[in-house]
């Protein structure tokens, strides 16, 4: 009798032991033990711009067809007076082909928060694909490359991935820096595009094969 009586009094404690240890680590733990808590990836921060047809932008320089509208337009020319005293002059009408760039997207702003780790790549690869998908725009991007400092300048960086100038030889200067690993000094100022044929090479680029 003494025994069971013994032995109920200590299943009682071990019970209300067993309850005080489980209330206590349930008020200590806080909610959110056990998950792993993740840090948000650090994206390169890039502004972009839409041009449109109907701003009627003229391009002067070389550039893919897809990339305008070509215009023959009727362009007036005065002409000097042949007679010393004649002011009256009736102009020569000339056509002229004029190029108008097409819908397009151009990036205003590029800066990654730490140089030469991919961010910059990765978010001008995204903005190629949101490119190539858009119906009006259809792969058309466009930049204006001018240095920030005097000592950095965003060229190589867009001529790396496919951009390329509108004047031959600033492509040329451009090449020429890579082979030799120079830097662009001076800087390369202009505005840059990407043709359609360089438009996979960025969209897959840095991919393994």
């Amino acid at each position: 009798m003494i025994n069971n009586i013994s032995s109920v009094d200590t299943h009682l404690q071990q019970m209300s032991v067993a309850k005080t240890m489980t209330s206590t680590v349930g008020m200590s733990m806080p909610p959110i033990l056990g998950f792993k808590t993740f840090q948000l990836k650090q994206k390169a921060n890039l502004r972009v711009k839409k041009f449109k047809r109907s701003d009627e932008i003229i391009i002067a320089g070389e550039i893919d067809d897809d990339y305008v509208d070509i215009i023959e337009e009727d362009i007036e020319e005065p002409v000097a007076p042949l007679t010393k005293g004649f002011s009256f002059v009736s102009p020569v009408i000339n056509k002229q082909k004029i190029k108008y760039l097409k819908d397009c997207y151009v990036i205003d702003y590029i800066q990654s928060p730490q140089a030469r780790c991919g961010m910059g790549t990765e978010a001008l690869k995204g903005l190629a694909e949101k490119a190539l998908f858009d119906s009006k725009i259809q792969g058309r991007i466009v930049t204006y490359s001018a240095p920030v400092w005097q000592e950095s300048s965003p060229a190589l960086f867009f001529y790396k991935l496919g951009f390329r100038f509108m004047d031959p030889a600033a492509n040329e200067r451009m090449k020429e820096c890579l082979i030799k690993k120079i830097p662009d000094l001076p800087p390369q100022v202009g505005m840059m595009y990407l043709p359609k044929i360089y438009l996979n090479k960025l969209l897959h680029y840095g991919e393994m094969f």
